[in-house]
Formats: structure tokens, sequence, C-alpha cells
């Protein structure tokens, strides 16, 4: 008999600790759940204060508006809460920009502007190369990019200058690179 007492009783104990452990393990969350409960706990808070907020200022606008009115009875009836809408950004309309046929170039130039970049005999790089593919669509030659400013780039640089109105120094500035982009622009 205390057999079947201790096994009735170890049947019962299992049971309510199986029963309570399942409970335990379907009803656990997460950390992340439970940050996410409780910012919408927090959010539908903040939801229920802005429309407390929007039934108030309703209610001044309906007392402000009934104000200096002929009207002897103001109407003090509360609105219906006001639908709070997302801000809605504005679409930006894409801008228009002209590409020119040598857009690449006129890109090329407007770097070296940015770059206040001064170019003169015996420079050498890419940016000396720029000028000289510059100087060939001007002159309508095809002389070589070497990316050296030699004496030929100089005397062709002096001689766009001259024609441009700049003064003749035979160095490429911003005042310059200017024109040479103003020139590729008017080419279409």
């Amino acid at each position: 008999m205390d057999k079947l007492k201790f096994a009735l009783v170890l049947i019962i104990t299992l049971a309510v600790v199986g029963g309570a452990g399942y409970w335990a393990v379907t009803t656990l969350q997460s950390g992340s759940q439970y940050v996410n409960n409780q910012k919408i706990k927090k959010l539908e808070s903040e939801n229920e204060t802005l429309k407390q907020q929007a039934d108030q200022l309703n209610n001044q606008l309906t007392l402000l508006q009934g104000f200096g009115t002929d009207k002897t009875i103001v109407d003090t009836t509360p609105t219906p809460p006001v639908k709070q809408t997302p801000p809605v950004t504005p679409v930006k309309k894409p801008t228009t920009q002209t590409t020119y046929k040598n857009q690449t170039l006129i890109n090329e130039l407007q770097k070296l502007i940015n770059a206040k970049i001064v170019l003169k005999l015996n420079s050498t790089g890419a940016q000396v190369g720029t000028i000289q593919k510059f100087l060939n669509i001007y002159n309508k030659t095809s002389n070589k990019v070497d990316n050296t400013y030699s004496a030929n780039t100089k005397t062709a640089v002096i001689a766009f200058q001259k024609a441009q109105g700049v003064t003749a120094t035979g160095q490429v500035g911003s005042t310059t690179l200017g024109k040479m982009v103003t020139w590729l622009k008017k080419q279409g």
C-alpha cells in the first residue's frame, strides 16, 4: 500500500512539475521580443497622449472660431480625434541637366577648377593630358596626348588665352580652365 501511495504522489508531483515546466517554456519570451513589446506599449501610451492633446487643441480651436462671431452659444462638444498621419516627404523632381557632346572632358576640367590646379611648362600628369585633349578639340588637331606640358602645349595655351581675351601667360589656372569649359559647352 505504501508503494502505491508513493507511486501516486510521484506521478502527481511529476505531472505538476511537467505542467509547470511546459507553461514556463511556452510563455518564455526572447530578449528582443520583450524589448519590442516594451516599445509597442510605450508607443501606444504616446499615441493615447497625442490623441488627448489633439482633442484639447480641437476644443480650443472650436472656442477660438466661435469667439468674436455673432453666435452667443459656443459649441464645445469634442470633435472626433484627428487621425495622425506620418509627414509626407516632398518628391524631388528630377533636375534636367544638359549633357554636352564633350561632357566627360567638361567634367575633368571642372575637377581641375574645383581642385584649384595650376599647370605650367614642365608639369606632368593626367591633368596635363586633359588640357592636351581640350587643345586637340579646340584646334581640330590630333597631337599626341603625352601628359607632359611641353613648349608646344604652352604655345597652344597662349593662343587659346589670346583668342578668349585672357591674360596670355601660358599657364593654365581656374580662369583659363573656366574659358575651356565655356567654349566646350558652346559647341553643344
